[in-house]
């Protein structure tokens, strides 16, 4: 799949990406680079070893090694330069808006000063923009397996940082940890911090779990949502309401979601009329960046241009932008609608 070619019309696409973790960009040569710099040692010997262990059979089996990844980031410095990197990348790959998430607890749970994190990482955002014109937001995400109050105490860390954060989201295991479970985090986002709200569901859980999300958390985007397929009225629904649906492609695969690329629901969900945006997720683990997402569901599921395109416009009709940005990026892209 990394081998994947990447069409002319795929490269020059404007794109927005809006599911991805900015630990899970941390590329095996960076976790290896970060975690000499740091005094670490790691279970692997170098970078190849690290890239082996990427073989998964569940999204916990995922999370494991994604939370040792993240050990690695120790200093501002360490958060700022994940940052800046995967920028520089998304740039090259013509995405032109990033929303990306990030996971406090994950950091201090560990010892890492909130503005440490927080400083570095808004820093990179801010640097991109003016580097690459493009322009970006930060989501912080709760981590699931953790109870509300943990969550609610992140929420409350990052509060003096809130007029730059743009949304809350949720990730980390699905199972057993319903979006209801975070009900009064939610509340607070939304109406004390002005927070924008997605949630991951219907990746490892069922249509139960993004119907959750919907209803009770209120969720404006289903980061995933792959499995809302399975409860008909629920698709009417996201389709009547234009729910986005941050999908993952190569994640999802990687993850066994779905055996294969061939498999995938992603071009049934688009032409039942669901908002679909594509997107990398964790890049570094799963095999590909945004444009190798693509390139492997027009290469499976034969979709055309056109509905690359589609997706691809959806992202910025989804993105938590103004509108006079929406209007120019919608703009940007309407110049590279196929002419078939």
């Amino acid at each position: 799949m990394t081998d994947i070619e990447i069409s002319p019309f795929i490269a020059d696409l404007p794109k927005a990406e809006l599911h991805m973790h900015l630990e899970g960009s941390l590329e095996p040569e960076t976790l290896i680079r970060l975690a000499g710099r740091n005094g670490l040692k790691l279970p692997y010997a170098d970078a190849e070893a690290v890239r082996r262990a990427y073989s998964f059979d569940s999204l916990q089996s995922f999370l494991d090694l994604f939370y040792l990844g993240l050990t690695v980031l120790q200093t501002g410095r360490d958060f700022y330069d994940m940052t800046a990197a995967y920028l520089a990348r998304a740039a090259r790959e013509n995405v032109r808006h990033a929303e990306v998430f990030l996971s406090p607890q994950a950091h201090v749970r560990r010892g890492i000063p909130i503005a440490e994190v927080m400083d570095n990482v808004l820093a990179a955002l801010a640097d991109a923009g003016v580097r690459f014109g493009m322009s970006s937001g930060l989501i912080v995400v709760i981590q699931r397996q953790f109870d509300e109050s943990d969550a609610l105490d992140m929420i409350a860390a990052v509060k003096p940082w809130r007029d730059r954060i743009v949304g809350l989201g949720m990730g980390g295991p699905e199972l057993g940890n319903p979006p209801s479970k975070f009900t009064r985090a939610y509340d607070v986002g939304r109406c004390d911090c002005g927070w924008h709200t997605m949630a991951h569901a219907g990746e490892e859980g069922g249509a139960d779990y993004v119907r959750d999300a919907l209803h009770t958390l209120k969720c404006e985007r289903i980061d995933h949502g792959v499995r809302c397929e399975t409860d008909p009225d629920l698709v009417r629904e996201l389709a009547e309401r234009g729910i986005p649906l941050t999908v993952c492609p190569m994640s999802n695969c990687m993850l066994n979601v779905f055996p294969d690329m061939a498999s995938h629901n992603i071009r049934r969900l688009h032409e039942a009329g669901l908002c679909i945006t594509v997107n990398s997720d964790d890049p570094s683990y799963f095999g590909g960046y945004i444009n190798a997402n693509f390139a492997a569901i027009q290469a499976s599921l034969g979709l055309a241009d056109k509905d690359l395109w589609q997706m691809a416009r959806n992202g910025f009709t989804s993105a938590f932008i103004s509108e006079e940005q929406r209007r120019i990026y919608l703009d940007e892209i309407e110049a590279h609608r196929p002419k078939v």
